[in-house]
């Protein structure tokens, strides 16, 4: 089931993001800061990020195994799909596919007709799941700093008028 998140998700999102990147990011990001995540911290920064008005999707069972966050982006006229991590023992159930189209489709209602997200270039797992789901990779490239260490990432885009 999707449904929108609330306060009461804090934890829970605090959950999927930190057991994500820990799973998602080994070999990618220095595992010293991946163990350092805090999970209060983050669940902290989830209420405060929720009860300030965002609009996150979570994916739920039993439990709330993913989520994605879509709003409007930094480049005018762009919708962009912040986030979206799904606990890695729902990798491959379809949560991820219901996420991203959940996310489409908030961007689509709030009248974007392009998307774009970004995602690390060694994340190999990541871009296939974007490719298959008819994301290309667009021209820009950004270097961040994360855990320490400096990272690439692409951009990706989607036409959101195009059939999905």
């Amino acid at each position: 089931m999707i449904r929108w998140a609330t306060v009461d998700d804090a934890d829970d999102l605090a959950d999927v993001h930190v057991t994500t990147w820990k799973a998602a990011y080994a070999g990618m990001l220095p595992a010293e800061y991946l163990e350092a995540i805090d999970r209060a911290a983050r669940a902290r920064w989830w209420r405060r990020f929720i009860d300030d008005g965002a609009r996150v999707h979570v994916a739920e069972t039993s439990r709330v195994v993913g989520f994605c966050h879509a709003a409007g982006s930094g480049d005018d006229g762009w919708g962009e799909i912040y986030s979206i991590y799904v606990r890695p023992d729902h990798w491959g159930d379809g949560h991820g596919h219901d996420l991203l189209h959940a996310g489409e489709d908030t961007l689509r209602a709030n009248g974007f007709e392009t998307a774009l997200l970004w995602v690390l270039v060694a994340n190999q797992r990541a871009r296939s799941f974007y490719e298959r789901h008819g994301w290309t990779v667009g021209k820009p490239i950004r270097v961040e700093e994360i855990g320490g260490v400096q990272v690439t990432e692409v951009r990706y885009e989607k036409s959101l008028t195009a059939a999905s």
